[in-house]
């Protein structure tokens, strides 16, 4: 859609003054000249009106006073008295050219030589315009008999009003231009200093649109504007903490979103891999089953071994089943735990006193040095399952030289770190960070070797967060070392 030309309030302001301006001095000069003209003849009827009544109230004998003749020759009036007989009374300017006219005006006579409007006319005088082809010019004069039974005529010449009503003209035009110049100019200023602070708020309202609320409105122009533009930086901070809030709430909602998918990505791959750790299991214990009720094997010494395979499998699948309520029991918070104080170094013993036969048939040798009671604070039975786990673990990923060593090292005052190093292959750096999520197996094909499920250091993970404590593993050139530390009592 094609946008639709527009134009700024100033240019707008501006061209609508501007314009009524123009259209008023137009107006004026229109006035001027048509009207101008016609205005003096008719501010000349009254003088020269107010002239003949002045003349009218002398008395015979009575001398014209100096006022009405300086009156007379400011105003360019040109008048004459004659008495019954003709003869001049008075008179002002050429008399005898206004005594003839007015004789012949009385009697008629030169009416050829002048074209006369009457303009008005009672019985006492007449206003007329006349065209005197004698004098070639124009007049407005009055004429008649006064209250003494003289005559008296008066006139001004036309020439002097068109004179002045061209002047007029001429200076009206060229004011106006000045006039209209100096207003633009005016308008102009006036207009900017009216407008800047609308271009402000179109400014900040355009800023708003493409969600930019840190712009403010700071002009004052100390009319209602300024609460308008106060009103936007309210909507503004309105807008910006309601949009911050719905983006917290949009990243929460994604957030809630990802979690759920790992939840369910979890949920499978945790179902997936019970089914898988339960698979060879359960078709081994139902094939044994069936064998010894089908009787495939009539020797005792073979039910004996299938009854031994059948228990076996069963204790692995209850072994991981435990874990695996111990594990959702950690992790969910339901698990209690309780802190008391033990001694460490007599918990390990007991720890490799019971694994002893584990160890000889690894051909192990374990080394742990300490002697000295190292009191802490964490729950016995949990701390005793993290020792148990690492040090099985150790004992399976041994190499050529069979050695496992348990350290008890002093962080600071407050915190122990023990470790369980055993000789063997590194784990890759990438798996690392794995290890401890649960069936992670980095070796597979060993890891069912010796029946481990891959869950032992998911549950050491969350025993040591249940304490608030850390743990973790590091490669050696010669082996692995993992640990985990406890408060020190």
């Amino acid at each position: 859609m094609k946008q639709k030309k527009t134009h700024t309030l100033g240019f707008q302001i501006t061209v609508l003054f501007t314009g009524m301006v123009a259209l008023f001095l137009v107006a004026i000069l229109l006035v001027n000249q048509f009207f101008l003209e016609d205005y003096y003849i008719a501010q000349k009827k009254s003088v020269l009106k107010s002239s003949f009544e002045k003349l009218e109230g002398l008395q015979d004998g009575d001398d014209i006073p100096y006022s009405w003749m300086k009156d007379s020759s400011e105003k360019n009036l040109s008048w004459v008295v004659l008495n019954p007989q003709g003869s001049i009374v008075g008179g002002m300017g050429d008399s005898d050219t206004l005594a003839s006219r007015l004789f012949g005006y009385l009697y008629g006579i030169g009416e050829e030589k002048v074209r006369t409007k009457v303009m008005d006319e009672t019985d006492d005088y007449v206003i007329q315009k006349v065209q005197d082809k004698y004098m070639g010019m124009d007049y407005v004069e009055i004429w008649g008999e006064l209250n003494n039974s003289n005559y008296c005529i008066i006139r001004t010449p036309l020439e002097s009003i068109r004179e002045s009503v061209d002047i007029s003209k001429g200076f009206y035009l060229y004011a106006g231009v000045t006039v209209l110049a100096f207003s633009c100019l005016i308008i102009i200023l006036l207009t900017r200093r009216i407008t800047r602070p609308i271009s402000k708020l179109t400014e900040l309202s355009q800023r708003m649109t493409d969600l930019d609320f840190n712009v403010k409105y700071e002009s004052k122009a100390g009319n209602e504007i300024d609460v308008l533009g106060e009103n936007f930086n309210e909507m503004s901070r309105k807008l910006q903490y309601t949009i911050s809030e719905l983006q917290e709430a949009n990243g929460q909602l994604q957030k809630d979103i990802e979690e759920k998918i790992r939840i369910d990505e979890q949920r499978k791959e945790f179902l997936n891999n019970v089914s898988h750790e339960l698979k060879t299991p359960i078709a081994l214990v139902q094939g044994y089953a069936e064998g010894l009720k089908e009787n495939i094997s009539d020797d005792a010494e073979s039910r004996e071994f299938y009854c031994d395979v059948i228990i076996d499998e069963a204790a692995k699948m209850n072994k991981l089943v435990r874990n695996l309520l111990n594990l959702n029991q950690l992790e969910s918070g339901m698990d209690s735990v309780t802190m008391e104080e033990f001694d460490l170094v007599e918990m390990i013993q007991g720890v490799l006193q019971a694994s002893d036969i584990l160890v000889q048939q690894k051909e192990a040798q374990v080394i742990f040095r300490h002697k000295e009671p190292v009191m802490v604070w964490a729950d016995e039975f949990k701390t005793e399952e993290v020792i148990t786990n690492y040090f099985t673990n150790a004992l399976n990923h041994l190499d050529e030289h069979k050695t496992v060593e348990i350290r008890i090292l002093q962080r600071d005052e407050k915190t122990v770190r023990v470790t369980v190093f055993n000789t063997g292959k590194a784990i890759p750096e990438e798996d690392l960070d794995q290890i401890w999520n649960k069936f992670y197996k980095v070796d597979k094909a060993r890891t069912r070797e010796y029946g481990g499920s891959g869950i032992g250091l998911s549950i050491v993970k969350a025993i040591m967060e249940s304490f608030g404590q850390q743990c973790g593993v590091e490669n050696y050139e010669n082996g692995v070392k993992f640990w985990f530390e406890l408060e020190k009592r």
